[in-house]
């Protein structure tokens, strides 16, 4: 049960699970991992696309009819926290041909588990976007923070913001949620929590790491 105000879960189908269970198996090669991860992301995208403002549209179809449609109210930036969240890159291009990407490095410590923020770039008009803030885990919570606080400097508010993610721990949503009540996160799981050393359970190791190939066996 999601008791999170605005953190929005896929629904639970069976074919989610499916695609779940392909991509957290520790067996499982580059390819099937990227494969079937990309298929979660593109719902993911769908998901958070839904949450957009919309202005209504009609246009002429080729038989001179005319089709009651909607279009963006505003343009989409999408922004990905180096370097998991560029696996959702592939994805957005391919809904939003053309929209601009942006970056943000953040890297946490492994003793510590404290993030720093290290470089960002972002369109000049990042401002006047909906954004799409790609950071596929949830864990503690201090990586996403961070890179949100990174966008409210560059003048994006809360309202503004969906995250779009893959896992997410309890822990890490209420901190996130806690300090910024009016963002959005589209998720496709709630883990059940975290281990000694704050990897998600039963979770599905490093992202970043299995979706490039520099996972170590």
């Amino acid at each position: 049960m999601n008791e999170f105000q605005n953190v929005h879960v896929l629904p639970k189908t069976a074919y989610l699970s499916y695609l779940h269970t392909k991509i957290r198996e520790k067996s499982a090669s580059q390819q099937t991992f990227n494969t079937y991860s990309n298929q979660v992301i593109r719902q993911l995208l769908i998901h958070a696309a839904e949450l957009l403002q919309f202005n209504d549209k009609g246009v002429i179809t080729p038989i001179g009819d005319i089709y009651q449609g909607y279009d963006l109210k505003t343009g989409v930036c999408g922004v990905s926290v180096i370097r998991a969240g560029e696996s959702m890159e592939p994805e957005y291009n391919n809904m939003f041909p053309g929209s601009p990407v942006g970056k943000i490095l953040i890297q946490r410590d492994k003793v510590s588990k404290l993030p720093s923020y290290y470089y960002s770039h972002f369109p000049a008009d990042i401002d006047k976007r909906s954004v799409f803030l790609f950071e596929p885990m949830l864990a503690t919570g201090g990586s996403l923070i961070k890179a949100i606080e990174t966008l409210l400097e560059n003048n994006v508010s809360e309202q503004q913001i969906i995250v779009v993610n893959f896992l997410a721990s309890p822990e890490g949503l209420d901190h996130v949620v806690t300090q910024f009540p009016n963002l959005k996160i589209v998720t496709s799981s709630i883990e059940e929590g975290m281990n000694e050393h704050a990897y998600m359970k039963p979770g599905i190791g490093d992202f970043g790491d299995r979706y490039f190939g520099t996972y170590s066996k």
